[in-house]
């Protein structure tokens, strides 16, 4: 009995084959999903130290920017749906950003033309590189969500935490608040995602933490490079205060939350889409 079972158990080295091919794999699909990103920080980082006569930097990272939209759209790295996220994501990314750059939070120290109010228009895709991030990790590995909850507990959880980034200076910072409430609608909820065809799964809030932590770490990078300037920063550059973490952990739940919501409309829509037409056939 003990031999047939160990004859069917795979081997140790087909186990640890099996685990490299799944991280290759997930790595592999993880830092395609973060092409975006990875563009606007190699942008970021040639405006650094190459400067283009007649064109400022902020005109040159949305330059960029642009461009690089357009290519990942035409070569069917992003579909039509992916873009028209980004575009909502951008735009409030742009709210946001006009209403932190006229309160002081950071600055935007350099000339250029496309400037609204001291933000250049390119910062709006800093937010939409990690709706991209999202959006593009959700189709290639085939995500899903276990016990998600109605929309009624999902959406004004996404906008409290929104709108707190406008009001904490008149009503006070309730972040901690609405991260406790987070959890407590999210506490059951599982990302699902496909790994070489086997379906593993993951704590949604935790996926939270990991991507808010990740983008971080991102932010160092981008404004050691002088993506923008935080008022400590404006006599040299030094590591962003840790803080900041949860900042990008309540984003990164708005984003999340949004993303999935429209997901789910937009299979919802699929489905009846298809049974109107098996109806119609038969």
């Amino acid at each position: 009995m003990s031999a047939s079972k160990a004859s069917h158990s795979p081997s140790s080295p087909s186990r640890l084959r099996n685990g490299v091919l799944d991280l290759a794999f997930f790595t592999y699909h993880e830092a395609m999903s973060c092409l975006f990103a990875v563009c606007i920080f190699g942008l970021l980082a040639v405006s650094h130290v190459v400067h283009i006569p007649g064109l400022g930097r902020y005109d040159f990272l949305l330059l960029g920017c642009l461009i690089m939209q357009v290519i990942l759209y035409k070569t069917g790295l992003e579909t039509k749906d992916e873009v028209k996220v980004i575009g909502v994501f951008h735009l409030l990314g742009l709210a946001l950003e006009l209403y932190k750059v006229h309160m002081g939070s950071w600055a935007y120290p350099e000339p250029a033309l496309t400037k609204i109010a001291g933000v250049p228009l390119y910062s709006g895709f800093m937010y939409a590189s990690v709706a991209s991030y999202v959006c593009q990790a959700w189709r290639r590995l085939d995500m899903n969500l276990a016990y998600y909850p109605k929309w009624w507990l999902a959406l004004p959880v996404a906008a409290a935490g929104y709108l707190n980034f406008f009001t904490h200076p008149y009503i006070g910072d309730y972040r901690w608040w609405i991260l406790l409430a987070v959890l407590a609608v999210f506490w059951r909820t599982q990302i699902l995602f496909t790994v070489r065809g086997r379906v593993r799964k993951m704590p949604l809030v935790l996926g939270f933490f990991l991507v808010g932590l990740f983008v971080y770490f991102a932010e160092n990078i981008a404004t050691f490079y002088g993506a923008w300037q935080y008022p400590d920063q404006a006599r040299g550059w030094h590591f962003v205060h840790p803080e900041k973490i949860s900042s990008w952990f309540m984003l990164i739940i708005v984003e999340g939350i949004l993303v999935a919501q429209l997901k789910r409309v937009k299979a919802n829509l699929t489905h009846e889409e298809a049974s109107r037409g098996k109806g119609i056939s038969s």
